[in-house]
């Protein structure tokens, strides 16, 4: 039997590590309700809350957080979460970091499945870095599924790229689901029912982006307009679908009345710089900032996070825009994230780029929670 939206009850979910919203924003356009969002840095949960005002959001450390205190907290009752996603810190499995095993940060991969043991939902979906399934990181993600043990099915991991399904990246990450064992339908083949979708080229997925932004400071002038002319799937979830319940509606306002956006902040460079960038041909990357010219006709590399407080503040490389001798805007990021023009950020640049860096891209999560809400659905009607 097809599944449809509108035939099911709208699924609870909860979102660990929910950071900005990138794996919540997918859930809900996937059809699931996004009850609660749970992340320990207060500027991405602040982002959360201002693009899902009806979620509860809460400031938890996930290491020292029991099903209990969730259900407190987020005023939920037991066996009312349905399903769970998150995106663990990163950072210790990157093969760009110190691929060091004893990295605390590895450990909150343990403790989102302990939480998943503890609260049962019917599913969950955990993203991460590919770096996350090599030999040197494998007895700590199997000491962390072995808390699932008879509980649930794991599916074998899917490594996906994001122009895979549509973003004009080419971020790679590692998609592990997984069904509890009286969820039976439409599990076997869950990778085949994957949509994929072609996704634009950069020159094509930044149109109608002001291309001449100067550096500004005051996140108010970093508002500029829009004018989108492209048709497709991309094109439509950059500027439309809305999900019920989500979005700032100030900044929804702004965009839909006078098709207006945020975040168009310029950086600073020097003429020296600048004249660097300018000579770079498309792909290349300047030997003293590492940032790399972005090839119109191909997808952008994987946009980095940076470093939190807690590791020096350290800003992420950014690439350079291939018509503009300076490197992209939040905005811009954001769009090629995948990001609709009405989401919100960060009002500053460098946790603007922080929460786009450490985000999923909504349309990889979009497609991961239809399959599962697919399997729900079928799973429902036997």
């Amino acid at each position: 039997m097809p599944y449809s939206q509108e035939k099911m009850h709208r699924p609870q979910l909860l979102d660990l590590f929910c950071g900005a919203g990138g794996m919540s924003l997918g859930a809900a356009r996937a059809g699931f309700d996004v009850m609660a969002g749970i992340d320990f840095d207060q500027r991405a949960l602040k982002a959360h809350k201002t693009n899902f005002p009806h979620c509860k959001d809460l400031a938890l450390d996930i290491s020292t957080t029991s099903a209990g205190d969730i259900y407190k907290e987020a005023g939920l009752l037991s066996g009312q979460i349905d399903v769970i996603t998150g995106g663990p810190p990163c950072q210790g499995f990157s093969s760009i970091g110190k691929k060091e095993p004893s990295d605390i940060r590895n450990q909150l991969v343990t403790h989102y499945f302990r939480l998943i043991s503890e609260l049962r939902p019917k599913a969950f979906v955990m993203e991460n870095v590919p770096g996350v399934l090599s030999e040197r990181n494998k007895d700590i993600l199997d000491f962390a599924l072995s808390q699932l043990d008879g509980i649930y099915r794991v599916l074998p991991p899917r490594k996906l790229r994001a122009n895979e399904v549509g973003a004009p990246t080419v971020r790679q990450r590692v998609i592990i689901v997984g069904f509890r064992a009286d969820v039976a339908y439409g599990i076997d083949d869950f990778w085949d029912h994957l949509d994929l979708e072609k996704a634009p080229v950069v020159r094509h997925a930044l149109d109608g982006l002001p291309v001449d932004v100067p550096p500004i400071i005051s996140p108010r002038n970093g508002r500029r307009k829009v004018s989108v002319k492209r048709v497709g799937h991309f094109f439509e979830s950059v500027t439309n679908r809305v999900p019920e319940k989500v979005g700032d509606a100030h900044s929804l306002e702004l965009y839909e009345e006078k098709s207006i956006v945020t975040g168009c902040l310029g950086t600073l460079h020097s003429p020296e710089l600048e004249s660097r960038y300018a000579k770079l041909e498309y792909g290349e990357q300047d030997p003293k900032t590492k940032s790399v010219k972005l090839d119109p006709g191909g997808y952008c590399p994987t946009l980095r996070a940076g470093t939190g407080p807690e590791k020096g503040s350290f800003q992420a490389v950014r690439p350079i825009h291939y018509l503009r001798p300076r490197v992209i805007t939040p905005r811009e990021a954001a769009r090629l994230q995948g990001f609709p023009d009405w989401f919100q950020f960060d009002n500053t640049k460098w946790h603007a780029f922080r929460q786009i860096g450490n985000s999923v891209s909504p349309l990889v999560s979009e497609s991961v929670l239809k399959n599962v809400f697919r399997c729900l659905f079928e799973s429902e009607m036997q």
